[in-house]
């Protein structure tokens, strides 16, 4: 084989690339409808809310909930403009470094997370939990990591600030 030759699927390789990339396409947009229709987010801001909720005084620099919410920092300070729009976050100086930012999670977006959270959850469960096993869920959760991992080598999961 030249080494200049692409390395080209075989048949089954191609059929798991095909279906993978179709499940990639097709779950976010599903995920997306669902949060738009019953909470007016999308998943990345439902990411940015569920981030901010979970840390400490709901509050993390932006640079760290940008790597919570698999995002770039630019993606995030505009989703974070957005929803400062709604009251959602505000902004404010990082106490002992002036030239970083957190985003803090206000009380009206904490609600707004827990309004949104059952029907995510329920939409989450229903395309991706139920219809695997045990087995097959602790799979999809190792070839996730190795597909991440591929990725971004440096990568640690859960990922932590």
């Amino acid at each position: 084989m030249d080494k200049d030759e692409p390395r080209w699927l075989s048949a089954s390789e191609l059929e798991a690339w095909k279906a993978f990339s179709a499940m990639i396409i097709k779950l976010p947009a599903a995920l997306d409808a669902q949060l738009r229709a019953d909470s007016d987010l999308n998943q990345f801001e439902y990411l940015v809310l569920a981030g901010l909720s979970d840390a400490p005084d709901r509050t993390l620099r932006m640079s760290d909930l940008a790597v919570l919410a698999n995002g770039s920092l630019s993606r995030l300070s505009h989703v974070v403009k957005r929803l400062e729009g709604q009251g959602y976050v505000r902004r404010e100086r990082c106490p002992g470094d002036g030239r970083a930012t957190n985003a803090v999670l206000t009380e009206d977006g904490y609600r707004k997370l827990v309004d949104s959270a059952p029907g995510h959850v329920e939409q989450v469960r229903s395309l991706v939990v139920d219809p695997l096993d045990e087995e097959q869920l602790e799979q999809l959760r190792r070839i996730s990591l190795r597909i991440l991992q591929a990725m971004d080598p440096g990568l640690t999961w859960p990922p932590s600030c």
